[in-house]
């Protein structure tokens, strides 16, 4: 089997399975949302990392796995001691994702956003695939749903500057940020591919997820 053809999206018949999965914009809409991290069979919407164009291409990703739901008692942003943190798998998560950035990227540096949140500075980190800059717009909203719809416009202004014709930009985040920007509720590790057209709702064109080994 080529390279090319290790990472063509595929029907899903073991979750244990880690190749990356791409799902094309026109099939979202058709299945419900537990599908979404299977691709069709239909070569009509299969495709390679070699064929998404890396050009204004920006990826919403939520952070790679890390055990527990929200924060514990003692959180502390400044202390990843305090803090739900990645576990092996989803380190593993976050490298095999980096792998298939590379590609998609073409050899252009990815601009890496992060949310302050530990687990989420360590996805971007792991990934390899720019340098690491934080962002506060991307930080969890979970416990604190009254600052939804002020972080969320900032977000928005944060995408609408970014260039239709610029190098990737990662953006690592929460499953709360991904939800309330585009109606996606990810997956650990699952990123939403956005294009960016000028305005702070990018065009939503696929998802991808790669699994690390459990």
């Amino acid at each position: 089997m080529s390279q090319r053809d290790q990472y063509r999206c595929r029907p899903v018949t073991n979750r244990r399975d880690p190749m990356p999965r791409i799902v094309r914009r026109g099939f979202l809409a058709a299945i419900p949302a537990v599908i979404l991290i299977a691709c069709t069979a239909s070569p009509g919407w299969a495709t390679t990392p070699d064929k998404v164009d890396p050009k204004g291409l920006i990826l919403l990703m939520r952070h790679a796995e890390a055990p527990g739901v929200g924060d514990p008692p003692n959180f502390n942003l400044r202390d990843c001691a305090t803090q739900r943190n990645l576990d092996a798998n989803g380190r593993e998560q976050a490298r095999r994702t980096g792998d298939l950035l590379r590609r998609i990227a073409a050899g252009r540096l990815a601009a890496v956003h992060s949310s302050q949140w530990c687990r989420c500075l360590e996805t971007a980190r792991l990934l390899d695939v720019g340098p690491v800059q934080e962002l506060p717009a991307l930080n969890s909203f979970f416990e604190r749903r009254e600052e939804q719809e002020a972080q969320i416009a900032t977000l928005r202004r944060f995408l609408a500057g970014l260039p239709a014709d610029g190098a990737p930009v990662v953006l690592v985040t929460h499953q709360v940020v991904v939800t309330a920007l585009t109606g996606v509720f990810p997956a650990s590790a699952e990123a939403v591919l956005l294009r960016a057209n000028g305005t702070g709702a990018p065009a939503v064109e696929g998802r991808i997820q790669v699994e690390g080994p459990e």
